[in-house]
């Protein structure tokens, strides 16, 4: 018999989080030291975006949606999500007019707006995404003009060039906000 046999559920999950803590020593550290901004790295059409951490509420996997008449194409629909009510809008039709094609990887961006949530359809999200002080140095100015009211600076991250896509200024665009036809 193994000494892990012979450990009881508690004592291995005990011994897991200890093992896990000693690999992670020093990652809290890392996102917490100055001049690092930590972001979700997602899809939408052919442009990479990465967004705040603190913009983004919640990641889900596509729900059941109720179309809403006499919207404008992109928004998609309602969605239920435990038991509240949020619009799903359709990022890539909104800002390209591009739909988006719904694939296993499609998520739902949970973004807070005034009144509410509202949940952003995007082709797929890469997870968590770190810029530093050299990074942001190294930014370019967004050349694209459908996105340069969101969208401030471009940066390179593990080789992939990301804009960094504010979703505050989204959910405050008059345009966004106006989703009847």
């Amino acid at each position: 018999m193994t000494a892990t046999a012979a450990q009881t559920p508690f004592e291995i999950l005990a011994r897991y989080e200890r093992l896990s803590l000693a690999h992670a020593s020093g990652t809290q550290e890392r996102f917490e030291a100055p001049g690092l901004w930590r972001g979700i790295g997602y899809r939408a059409g052919n442009r990479l975006f990465v967004s705040g951490i603190e913009e983004i509420n919640e990641l889900l996997a596509v729900p059941t949606l109720t179309p809403v008449p006499g919207t404008k194409p992109w928004l998609l629909g309602v969605a239920n999500v435990r038991g509240n009510l949020m619009p799903v809008i359709d990022m890539a039709r909104f800002l390209f007019s591009e739909r988006t094609q719904h694939t296993e990887r499609t998520r739902l961006l949970v973004v807070r707006q005034g009144g509410g949530n509202v949940a952003l359809l995007v082709d797929e999200v890469f997870g968590q995404r770190t810029v530093d002080v050299e990074q942001r140095r190294g930014a370019e100015a967004e050349d694209d003009p459908r996105l340069a009211r969101f969208v401030d600076d471009r940066v390179d991250v593990d080789g992939q060039r990301l804009a960094l896509f504010s979703m505050g200024k989204l959910v405050r665009a008059p345009d966004f906000r106006q989703a009847a036809t």
